[in-house]
């Protein structure tokens, strides 16, 4: 714990976000620095709570060591913490900034009090330790003759690349577009994760020995023959990547796309690409509309604004959230609740109140010369089981009509993509679409493996790592015998 009076002393505060109408002008991460001293407040309201929720089963999935460390930054032991944090935690560069934080609703002082502001401090241990040159290339003593290929580098191929290399593995990375980093890289834009970060750690996971192949599309340019001849085991960490579609009239009008499409054609040009104008995706001028109210949702509205969008509008199928927990959302669970993401606030600046609106459904688009101008809409009421949609009803009369020269699908993800190595390997799925694995995170086919979004569906980057990290140990476990590798139930 910090110190023991702290949290009826210091208030929770937060890193400040850079004005809106300046940060919209670029495409730099939307935070400024918090200062040492409010750091040290921050760590000092964490309490002596007895069972700390916040790394239990109901806060972080990677199970960090989060009171050590919230204990450690008030002492001002800054390399103590880093060393405490990389205890569990490979990437707390990602995490620290991108994460929804899942151990701070876990916060026994959030039963009653805002809870201790555990993602800033994570991130800021991080960034201090890079500041001051101690994260560094730690290769692994000894080597094993094993060689272990992992399909995909996204947070899920990254944390399962890093334990194994750790356990003496030697590790080649397979990512089929042509920078590694998966959704960190493509999907996620640069004001919520610049990628120098990501392209940080990983430099320094090639020193460590690990192997990065790009354009390496395995079953289609890279054979999973191949990968079962040269290699002792196969890791499947691709992501849920079949995107939910919509099937309405006027859906294959030009100008209506897929998030996934949208979104990493702007990360490219940001890395300096060239996109020839006839195929980039760009909302300057546009009415643009988002139909999707999760991350994603906000990841387009926050691109949509900085490219110039005329005007920009959210719609959710579901409910509009209560903004605080109710009773069926009771503490240390994850709450359903209403939240304003930084895109949100930008959104709202110009016109004062929010571009979102809740319980939409769409029925159709039209257009001219085949390119999307209007969307058809209806208003839904929800027959409601506390807080749980169950059932929904369109109002009649509520149908409307809006401009939309460009509209977003960020619906969410059905499942991984059966085509290449799931199909070609033959390994067993479960209803949902995604691999079914044992309790050591073997498939159906023995040495070939799945962790992350492949495995439990669409999820957090947090889960991903987790994921990742225990798949490895699972490996490590089929080759060796036994292993060092830390684990924890996640099943």
């Amino acid at each position: 714990m910090g110190k023991p009076t702290g949290f009826k002393e210091f208030k929770r505060e937060t890193a400040t976000r850079r004005p809106v109408e300046s940060r919209i002008l670029d495409w730099n991460e939307v935070y400024l620095d918090i200062a040492e001293e409010k750091l040290k407040r921050q760590g000092a309201r964490c309490m002596d709570c007895g069972i700390p929720f916040c790394h239990g089963p109901t806060g972080c999935p990677l199970g960090n060591i989060i009171p050590e460390w919230n204990d450690l930054i008030y002492k001002g032991r800054w390399h103590d913490a880093i060393e405490m944090l990389h205890k569990t935690n490979n990437f707390p560069e990602f995490t620290g900034r991108i994460c929804p934080a899942p151990c701070e609703e876990a916060c026994v002082l959030g039963i009653n009090e805002k809870p201790v502001t555990i993602k800033s401090i994570e991130q800021n241990i991080i960034d201090h330790a890079f500041e001051n040159g101690w994260v560094k290339p730690c290769p692994p003593a000894t080597r094993t003759d094993k060689k272990v290929a992992v399909v995909g580098s996204g947070p899920a191929g990254l944390g399962c690349a890093a334990q194994l290399n750790k356990a003496g593995h030697l590790v080649t990375v397979f990512e089929r577009a042509d920078r590694v980093g998966g959704l960190l890289m493509h999907g996620i834009p640069n004001f919520k994760l610049e990628k120098h970060i990501v392209n940080r750690r990983v430099d320094l996971m090639k020193a460590e020995g690990i192997n990065f192949v790009t354009g390496a599309n395995v079953g289609f340019n890279i054979k999973v023959e191949d990968l079962h001849r040269d290699f002792d085991a196969i890791v499947l960490c691709g992501g849920s990547t079949k995107a939910r579609d919509i099937d309405v009239p006027g859906r294959d009008l030009n100008g209506i796309h897929l998030a996934m499409t949208y979104l990493p054609m702007q990360n490219k040009i940001n890395f300096g690409d060239h996109i020839p104008e006839r195929e980039f995706i760009s909302a300057k001028g546009k009415h643009v509309i988002i139909l999707g109210g999760g991350d994603t949702g906000a990841d387009c509205l926050g691109t949509a604004i900085r490219q110039g969008c005329k005007s920009v509008q959210q719609f959710e199928l579901l409910p509009k959230p209560p903004a605080g927990r109710v009773q069926d959302m009771p503490w240390p669970y994850w709450p359903m609740i209403y939240r304003v993401s930084s895109a949100h606030e930008e959104a709202a600046a110009p016109i004062g109140h929010d571009v979102r609106d809740f319980a939409i459904n769409t029925q159709s688009f039209s257009g001219v010369n085949g390119v999307v101008k209007k969307l058809h809409g209806i208003r839904l009421e929800w027959e409601m089981q506390g807080s749980r949609p169950v059932k929904m009803k369109e109002i009649p009369g509520s149908e409307f009509t809006l401009d939309c020269d460009l509209c977003l699908l960020a619906l969410g993800f059905i499942s991984p993509e059966p085509e290449g190595p799931i199909s070609q390997l033959g390994v067993k799925l479960d209803q949902r679409g995604n691999v079914l694995v044992d309790q050591n995170y073997m498939s159906s086919i023995p040495g070939v493996f799945a962790a992350g979004d492949m495995r439990r569906g669409q999820s957090l980057v947090v889960w991903a790592i987790s994921e990742g990290r225990q798949a490895a140990r699972g490996v490590d476990e089929f080759l060796m015998g036994r292993s060092d590798l830390p684990k924890m139930k996640l099943f």
